[in-house]
C-alpha cells in the first residue's frame, strides 16, 4: 500500500487542524461534534489529526456545525493561531526536506504537528522569519542537510569505496597518479562520451564554470580550457562514477547552478567521492599517512609529495583525510574548511565546512563578520599572496603550514594543518583548505609531530567582532559584539547584587 504524498498529507492535515481549532473555540466536545455532522467519534478523531478527509456531503455538516462556509473550510485560509502552519504547510517546506534520509517517518511528523500547540505554531513561525530574514533558499537546507548526513557517517561510506574497487578492477585501473588520458579513454569507448577539452569558449556566459555535461546517447563533456589538470582529472572521474554508478539524478555543471532535490545534492555528493577515492586509493594513502604521522616533526614537504605523488589539488587531499581518519586512526573530533580570499580584499569566505563529532570553532558567521587573522587558515592565504607578490610570480605554487590554536574562553586546542594555493595559475583568488583535529589522547597517540616545537602555539579568536584579546596585532575590526556582550553581563551582574542586597 503507497503511502500518500506529502502535499495530501498537509492538505488533510490542515483540514483536521481547523476543525480542532473551531470545536475548541466552540466549546464543542468530540463526541457532540460527531453526533451532529453524522461520523463516529473514532472517525472524527482520524479526522483531526490529519489521517482523514471526509466525504463532501459530512464537510457540509461538519461547516454548518460550526458555523463556517464550506469554502472556506476546505481552502488554505485558516485561523490566525494556525497561519504559520499554513504557511509552511504552503512554501512546500515538508516535501524538500529529505526526512527518510534521517530516519524520520513522516505521518508522525504530522502526527506531531496536529497537536501542535500554541508554543509550537510560534516557533515555526520564527524559523521561517529567520529563513527570510538571512535569505536562505532551499538549496541552504539540502547542503546544511547533506553535511549532517555525512556527519552521522563520520563522511566515510563503504558502499562507495567498495564501488570504486570494483571500478578499477572491471577497467584494470592501477596507475598513481591516475591521468587524464586513462579516464578519456574509459569514458570513450565504454560510455560512449565526446570530450571537448575547450568546449566553453564559444560560450561566454558559461566561463565561469569549469565544465558542463550535455545528456544523450553519445554525452558530450565540456571543459573549461583553463583547467588544472588535477582539476580536469577530477571532472572526468566523477564523470565516471556517475555512469558507473548508474546515477543519472546529478548536477550537469561542476559549479552549482540550481539544486533541484536533495537527491540531486547526496548524488553529486556520490560523484566526488567516488573521484576522490579513485586518485586516493585507500590502503595506499593510509600507508603513506602512517608513515608520516609516525615522524616527530611536522615536515610540511611530506604533505606536498602526496598532492605530486597522486595527482591531485589540496582539496581533494583533505576530503580524502575526512574520510580516512575517523574511520582507521579514530580521530573523529575534526573539521574541515575552506576560505577564499581575492586581491586587495578584506573578508576572506568560508566557503566550505564539515564538522565531525559535533559543531566545533571555528565555523561559519552568516553576519560578515572578520574572522581571526591569528588562524592559520588565514595566515597561509596572507603568506601566499605576499611571497607571490614579492617574487611577481604566477606560479601555481602550494604552501603548507601548522598551528596549534587554543580558543580564547574554551578549554579546547586544535592541531590544525592548511595549505594554500591559488585557484588557478595567475587567478587573484587563492584558497586555503585546512583540516583542525581535536588535541586529546587519540592525536597524542596517532600523530607524533602533534608537540613539536617548530609548530607554534597561539589563542585565537572565532571573528574580531566577538574577541576579548585587547592586544591582538592583527585585529581586522572593532570588538562591538563582544563589548555589547559584556554590557549585558555587567547589567546582570549589577541587577544580581541589587537583589542580593534587598
Amino acid at each position: 500500500m503507497s503511502r500518500p504524498s506529502i502535499r495530501e498529507s498537509a492538505v488533510k492535515l490542515l483540514f483536521g487542524l481547523k476543525i480542532r481549532q473551531l470545536r475548541a473555540e466552540k466549546n464543542i466536545s468530540q463526541s457532540e461534534l460527531a453526533e451532529k455532522a453524522g461520523l463516529s467519534v473514532s472517525y472524527l478523531n482520524e479526522i483531526e489529526k490529519g489521517k482523514k478527509l471526509p466525504k463532501v456531503e459530512k464537510i457540509a455538516q461538519l461547516a454548518d456545525t460550526l458555523g463556517v462556509s464550506y469554502d472556506w473550510l476546505v481552502s488554505l485560509q485558516t485561523q490566525k493561531s494556525l497561519m504559520p502552519v499554513a504557511e509552511l504547510l504552503r512554501t512546500n517546506l515538508l516535501e524538500e526536506l529529505p526526512l527518510d534520509f534521517f530516519g524520520i517517518d513522516k505521518s508522525q511528523l504530522f502526527d506531531i504537528l496536529s497537536v501542535a500547540p500554541v508554543k509550537l505554531n510560534a516557533f515555526i513561525n520564527t524559523i521561517i522569519e529567520i529563513s527570510r530574514n538571512y535569505g536562505m533558499k532551499v538549496e541552504h537546507i539540502y547542503f546544511s542537510a547533506l553535511r549532517s548526513y555525512q556527519e552521522m557517517h563520520e563522511n566515510y561510506f563503504e558502499d562507495i569505496e567498495q564501488q570504486v574497487e570494483a571500478c578499477k578492477q572491471k577497467y584494470g585501473i592501477h596507475a598513481v597518479p591516475l591521468g587524464a588520458r586513462e579516464l578519456i579513454r574509459i569514458l570513450t569507448d565504454e560510455y560512449q562520451y565526446r570530450i571537448e577539452e575547450d568546449g566553453l569558449t564559444q560560450q561566454p556566459e558559461l566561463q565561469e564554470l569549469r565544465s558542463v555535461t550535455l545528456k544523450g546517447k553519445q554525452p558530450r563533456l565540456l571543459l573549461n580550457k583553463d583547467l588544472s589538470e588535477t582539476q580536469k582529472c577530477f571532472i572526468l572521474g566523477r564523470e565516471l562514477g556517475f555512469q558507473f554508478m548508474n546515477i543519472s539524478d546529478r548536477s550537469y555543471t561542476t559549479s552549482w547552478v540550481e539544486v533541484n532535490s536533495f537527491e540531486q545534492a547526496v548524488n553529486n555528493f556520490k560523484g566526488s567521492y567516488f573521484s576522490c577515492a579513485l586518485f586516493l586509493p585507500r590502503e595506499e594513502i593510509l600507508t603513506d599517512l602512517r608513515a608520516i604521522f609516525q615522524s616527530g616533526a611536522f615536515q610540511p614537504e611530506l604533505f606536498l609529495r602526496l598532492l605530486n605523488k597522486y595527482g591531485v589539488a589540496p582539496e581533494l587531499l583533505y576530503h580524502r583525510l575526512t574520510n580516512l581518519l575517523p574511520r582507521f586512526f579514530g580521530l573523529r573530533d575534526l573539521f574541515f574548511l575552506r576560505f577564499s580570499n581575492r586581491a586587495n580584499a578584506e573578508l576572506y569566505d568560508l566557503s566550505k565546512e564539515l564538522h565531525l563529532s559535533g559543531l566545533q570553532a571555528p565555523h561559519a558567521s552568516m553576519l560578515n563578520e572578520h574572522y581571526c587573522r591569528r588562524w592559520v587558515s588565514i595566515q597561509v592565504i596572507q603568506e601566499l599572496r605576499t611571497r607571490l607578490q614579492r617574487e611577481q610570480s604566477s606560479e601555481d605554487v602550494v604552501l603548507c603550514k601548522a598551528q596549534r590554536s587554543k580558543y580564547y574562553g574554551l578549554e579546547k586546542e586544535y592541531l590544525i594543518i592548511s595549505m594554500a594555493k591559488p585557484s588557478f595559475k595567475g587567478s587573484p583568488v587563492i584558497h586555503s583548505v585546512s583540516l583542525g583535529l581535536l588535541v586529546n589522547q587519540g592525536l597524542k597517540k596517532n600523530i607524533r609531530f602533534w608537540n613539536d616545537p617548530s609548530i607554534p602555539i597561539r589563542l585565537v579568536g572565532e571573528t574580531c567582532e566577538r574577541c576579548m584579546a585587547t592586544d591582538c596585532e592583527s585585529r581586522a575590526a572593532a570588538p562591538v559584539i563582544y563589548r555589547q556582550e559584556q554590557r549585558v553581563a555587567n547589567l546582570k551582574a549589577a541587577l544580581e547584587a541589587l537583589q542580593r542586597e534587598d
